[in-house]
């Protein structure tokens, strides 16, 4: 369902602004989330939809992103929120990265090996939270890719301190979109107040989706 629900968006085929909140059993051991869409809620949430439809207010909009609920779904589920992003897509391009990009070798990824990728925030944070993990570096900076929430290609990157402010940023989102297999669109999620984030991926030609927060096990 997830998998169909992102690639209809990727589309631009967005589900109906009417306000309501469809509440779907995650895949075992799949992540649990909140999705926001205009005017259109999913929940991904092994807690009875009776249940959800009782703590929800029928006249608030913005009630399923909002902190009041994921705490009581969080409380009611054992989660905890991950974080409330914007979520974006874009096109894959074809062609090569305009980077000069040194892919990191899979044994490297996992944590306990004790690399100093597997070390970085980044790395550890996808490793966690996404399969089919790839990873590459270059001067500053480094972008991976890996199969999220629904099954999609997501991106993450990372600029180094001394490299910001340079289009290091827009140069990585914009590689990205060249990693991903053909016909695959790539997914990123910005923190909202991650603005450098924010524009670095807008100047790399991702559109707007709506919202989501990851709700992952305590």
């Amino acid at each position: 369902m997830l998998a169909d629900l992102f690639a209809r968006a990727a589309r631009g085929e967005y589900p109906p602004a009417d306000g309501s909140v469809r509440v779907v059993p995650p895949e075992p051991d799949a992540l649990s989330a909140v999705i926001a869409f205009s005017a259109h809620h999913v929940i991904v949430t092994e807690a009875d939809p009776d249940w959800v439809a009782s703590v929800l207010p029928a006249d608030d909009l913005s009630a399923p992103l909002n902190p009041p609920f994921l705490t009581e779904l969080c409380a009611k589920t054992g989660r905890v929120v991950n974080n409330i992003d914007q979520v974006l897509v874009a096109d894959r391009l074809d062609g090569h990265p305009d980077l000069d990009l040194a892919p990191v070798a899979e044994s490297m990824l996992d944590p306990a090996s004790g690399s100093s990728v597997s070390e970085h925030e980044r790395a550890v944070c996808a490793y966690g939270l996404r399969t089919d993990v790839r990873v590459w570096t270059c001067p500053g900076g480094m972008v991976l890719i890996g199969r999220g929430l629904g099954g999609r290609w997501e991106v993450a990157a990372e600029v180094d301190e001394g490299a910001r402010v340079r289009g290091l940023g827009r140069a990585l989102f914009t590689a990205a979109r060249t990693l991903v297999p053909p016909g695959e669109p790539v997914w990123a999620q910005v923190a909202p107040g991650n603005a450098a984030s924010a524009r670095a991926v807008l100047a790399a030609g991702y559109r707007p989706v709506g919202a989501e927060a990851l709700l992952l096990r305590g």
